[in-house]
């Protein structure tokens, strides 16, 4: 097909791109679209009237949204980009190359587009329908992307026996990427129950034993190591060093060390080496390797070095990422 008609792809690629931010952001106006897929106000009016005409969008006074036709469409494009990115083969040639039993990559870059970003949670969710059971213990970590995936899981028809518990305590800063208020969100759309971490993640080395052996502390700890499920973020070695405040100079000697990736207080660089590991409380890797399975999200291409450093560790199960990350990674690892 794209031999016989080179701008299919393009055109076809165009109107998902336009049919997505619809889903995800709906109502929008003309003006919005046009700013989030550098256009003109004039083309997109011209591809909304397209789509209107074959009954995928409806307008009203607030903007234009998909239509259930729009909806049932959108989810045969996705199959179809799937292909067009030849993604199932990305997923196998990386599943190989970095040791996880299963990649599932979905198309897009989180760095460049928040709908992206959206994508990527909603696989996580629906992985999450595939794989709990009645009964099961799911371990969750903190930050933005988990934040994400919890809002998606309430779309999804998941009602499940499930407990939710937090496996990092708080790093001070926005409540709702904390560990805690993730879990609670996902326990609330499961239906299920949740445990609480109350903790600060970072602690003094020298209070670190004192707090871990705190018995509600401990006890919340003690259910995580028993999960059946544990799901957690990748972050960038700088990206977490800022969030847990090192200064300039301690940033740049970090990264000067070689660390690219982090993950559960530790910092790693390319080839999985521990750099640093802080006084957290909360699980620790070593913990990881007694849960049935691991699954680990982190998307946009600036996250494929920590992607790499944090799946080298041997631990993870399933890796959920973008497109982004995973053809920088083909590139690292110069896979054809």
């Amino acid at each position: 097909m794209q031999q016989l008609v080179p701008e299919l792809g393009e055109v076809m690629e165009q109107r998902y791109n336009l049919l997505k931010i619809i889903q995800n952001e709906a109502p929008v106006g003309r003006r919005y679209l046009a700013s989030r897929l550098n256009s003109s106000e004039r083309l997109i009016r011209g591809e909304l009237d397209i789509l209107r005409a074959q009954g995928l969008i409806v307008t009203s006074s607030l903007g234009v949204r998909l239509s259930a036709q729009g909806e049932k469409v959108l989810r045969v494009l996705q199959a179809m980009i799937r292909e067009f990115h030849d993604l199932d083969y990305l997923e196998s040639k990386l599943a190989d190359a970095l040791g996880v039993r299963k990649m599932i990559i979905v198309p897009g870059d989180a760095d460049t587009n928040v709908s992206d970003k959206r994508e990527l949670a909603e696989a996580t969710a629906r992985y999450l329908k595939e794989v709990l059971k009645d009964g099961d213990i799911l371990a969750v970590s903190g930050g933005s992307t988990l934040a994400r995936v919890a809002e998606s899981v309430s779309g999804q028809d998941l009602p499940r026996d499930v407990t939710v518990v937090p496996v990092r305590g708080g790093l001070g800063e926005d409540a709702r990427i904390h560990a805690n208020s993730i879990a609670v969100s996902l326990a609330e759309s499961l239906r299920g129950r949740y445990r609480q971490l109350q903790a600060p993640e970072d602690v003094l080395p020298s209070n670190l034993e004192q707090i871990m052996n705190e018995p509600r502390i401990r006890e919340v700890i003690a259910l995580g190591r028993r999960a059946n499920v544990l799901i957690h973020g990748i972050g960038t070695a700088e990206e977490m060093a800022r969030r847990r405040g090192f200064d300039d100079a301690s940033l740049m000697e970090l990264i000067a060390e070689g660390a690219v990736g982090e993950a559960f207080g530790c910092y790693f660089d390319a080839r999985g080496k521990i750099i640093r590991n802080t006084s957290s409380v909360g699980l620790r890797l070593e913990d990881l390797e007694k849960i049935p399975q691991v699954i680990a999200v982190g998307g946009g291409r600036s996250k494929a070095w920590a992607v790499m450093a944090v799946l080298a560790r041997g631990y993870c199960d399933v890796c959920i990422t973008d497109e982004g990350v995973a053809r920088r990674l083909m590139s690292i690892k110069e896979i054809t």
